[in-house]
């Protein structure tokens, strides 16, 4: 009887396994590699006015030439520039920037601010600039693995005061924002996520950024910021694709009907 009740839970997944919903094509986190460690990495020069504190390595290449480090402090990391892994980062964020610009849009946001809006898990594209005013907020749905990705045309440009608030067991190193050129933060903004720009980016005074500041060929500018990629040190979560999904739904539900059998047999056995 534990023989054929077994079978049929086997059965059962298999099937689910064969028959239920492939992938589902999604946004996907790109691999960062070697610049996973970096909070900061600028491709001409890095320059810091100010008690910036970053959080994770801190690199320049091609360039070398990074200044304000002190007053500035590096934490749990190493500074690196234009060395052999300060080069590698930099070729890691050339394939993630990639990765990013090559993924369908699931939405076009084109001409509307990110001020106000609470988006789900997707690719929110933007075919010139884009604008945060006020807040931002990303739902995860209860999914760790949630992906959420912005493709911005040329810049992205928050107001003083500005946030971006991920929400509903979200995390902030699944949130990629791929800038066409540069990146500019307003005073106090509290930003959320990985900023690849293709040009430069720009932390006016107070702006603080959990996850990292990632510039490929132009300078990243600090004025008494905090850059901290801690809470991404592992990498992007992963998340479960939807065949594992149905497979193990189909376990449970396997099992499921092993105990109503064993109970059933139970029954006629005391009959």
């Amino acid at each position: 009887m534990k023989r054929t009740c077994f079978s049929l839970v086997t059965s059962v997944a298999f099937a689910a396994l064969l028959y239920g919903p492939s992938p589902a094509l999604a946004q996907t986190a790109p691999p960062l590699g070697t610049a996973q460690s970096f909070a900061v990495l600028g491709g001409s020069t890095v320059t810091n006015t100010g008690s910036s504190t970053i959080t994770g390595d801190f690199g320049v290449s091609p360039g070398s030439a990074y200044s304000g480090f002190p007053p500035g402090l590096v934490v749990s990391g190493a500074i690196h520039a234009a060395d052999a892994t300060a080069a590698a980062a930099q070729t890691s964020v050339t394939t993630a920037y990639n990765s990013l610009e090559s993924q369908a849009c699931t939405q076009d946001l084109t001409g509307q601010d990110l001020g106000g809006k609470t988006l789900t898990a997707g690719v929110y594209c933007f075919s010139t600039s884009a604008q945060l005013t006020g807040t931002l907020t990303l739902n995860a749905q209860g999914n760790a693995g949630a992906v959420f990705i912005f493709k911005i045309g040329s810049t992205l440009t928050t107001a003083s005061g500005s946030s971006v608030v991920v929400i509903n067991s979200g995390s902030v190193c699944n949130v990629f924002w791929q800038v066409g050129s540069s990146a500019t933060l307003g005073t106090t903004t509290s930003f959320a996520g990985n900023i690849l720009a293709l040009s430069s980016i720009t932390l006016n005074t107070g702006a603080n950024v959990t996850a990292r500041t990632l510039a490929r060929n132009g300078a990243v500018t600090l004025d008494s910021n905090n850059v901290s990629v801690s809470s991404c040190a592992g990498g992007p979560v992963p998340t479960l694709p939807q065949w594992g999904v149905s497979f193990l739904a189909a376990g449970l539900l396997g099992l499921g009907y092993l105990r109503l059998r064993r109970r059933s047999v139970g029954a006629a056995r005391t009959a």
